[in-house]
Order: structure tokens, then sequence, then C-alpha cells
């Protein structure tokens, strides 16, 4: 799955992945060696996240329920808590530097695309 801003059409991300059980969600990132560029992490519902267990720093973006970035934060480190924003309720975690170059803001709204999808397959 990809992650696309929907105000400019840019491709945040090439490599999506999900977590949205309950074990997706607490496990995340912990005891990863790294992340690879391109890649985010979903994680949802999740209004705020922790970094303890990991062993590298990330970027975060935090979204609300209509996937619009209400919150970022960059370089969190390793064994640290994350910042909260009002309407938080999802995160995508990025590896450190993944959302420097992109032109993302406050308030805008992000999407999701399985490309493995097709209308009427």
């Amino acid at each position: 799955m990809k992650l696309v801003n929907k105000n400019t059409g840019d491709v945040i991300a090439t490599n999506v992945q999900t977590a949205y059980s309950f074990w997706r969600r607490f496990r995340g990132l912990m005891l990863k060696e790294n992340m690879p560029e391109g890649s985010a992490l979903h994680i949802a519902p999740c209004p705020s996240i922790h970094t303890f267990f990991m062993k590298f720093s990330i970027d975060i973006l935090y979204l609300n329920k209509e996937n619009e970035i209400v919150g970022v934060e960059k370089e969190l480190a390793p064994g640290k808590i994350g910042k909260r924003f009002a309407g938080g309720y999802s995160v995508i975690e990025f590896p450190t530097g993944g959302i420097c170059d992109l032109a993302v803001h406050i308030g805008d709204t992000l999407d999701f695309v399985d490309e493995g999808w097709e209308y009427g397959s």
C-alpha cells in the first residue's frame, strides 16, 4: 500500500505496513533493527506513541479520523514518549528524515492507496 498526500498528489511512502490489531499495535517497531527508506507503519487506533525498546529514531505524522494531519514530530529518539495532539486518532511512523523532504503540512489529508485493488475486480 502507498501513502499519498491528497492535497498535492505527492507520494509520501511507497511501502506502508499496517498495525490495526491489538498485537500488531502493541509490537509496532519494537526490537526491529531499522526501517527501510520509503516505508512507513500506520497504527490505528493510536492517538500517541512511545519508542521504548526501539533501536532507532523515527518521524511521526499524527492523523485524525478523516486522515487529516493534526501533528508532526521529527526524530523521536528511542526510549521517549511522543506528543499528544488534539483530535489524534492514528499515527504513521517513518524512518528518521522520512518526512523532512516531503511537503506535508498540518491540515493536509492523506490517502492510503492499495495498488493491488482495481475497480471491478
